[in-house]
């Protein structure tokens, strides 16, 4: 009478299949949502950057009249200096970004795919439980059939196919 038991194995490990697809689907959304949150916060620290070149630029433009030059030669490459340091900063953010968000869509990827092995596992856990559940009905069916007299219809006769 095992074949009951591994019978409700199998339904179990289905279960359990299932359950882990679920929580890894679950993982991976959060991580397609951090990598939206890498997109967001990029924006604001962009905004925020240009907030703080825009005051740089002009605490540098004051300093610059403020000494006595004027906005050509040296005072004009300083701030050219600058506006090419700022956009070579934006441009290093604007790659961190898409590093870290193509990093968490990955880790949502992988997480998706553990998911599917999880469930292939429970399908492979369900089919040995179901082939040791039939092995037990044959078993029992061969006991029964093999314990009766004379052939006349008391026990299970399991067929030869």
């Amino acid at each position: 009478m095992s074949f009951i038991f591994d019978i409700g194995a199998a339904k179990q490990a289905g279960a359990i299949g299932n359950y882990n697809q679920q929580v890894q689907e679950r993982n991976a959304q959060v991580k397609e949502q951090e990598a939206a949150q890498v997109e967001k916060q990029l924006e604001f620290d962009l905004v925020r950057f240009d907030q703080q070149f825009q005051k740089l630029k002009g605490e540098t433009t004051t300093a610059i009249l403020k000494s006595g030059a004027d906005l050509s030669g040296s005072g004009l490459r300083v701030l050219r200096y600058n506006a090419e340091q700022a956009e070579l900063q934006k441009n290093i953010m604007e790659y961190n970004a898409k590093i870290g968000e193509s990093q968490k869509m990955e880790e949502a990827n992988f997480a998706r795919i553990q998911g599917s092995l999880a469930k292939m596992e429970a399908r492979q856990a369900q089919l040995g439980y179901y082939a040791k559940a039939g092995q037990s009905l044959l078993s029992l069916g061969s006991t029964l059939s093999g314990g009766s007299s004379g052939g006349s219809g008391g026990g299970l006769v399991v067929a030869p196919w």
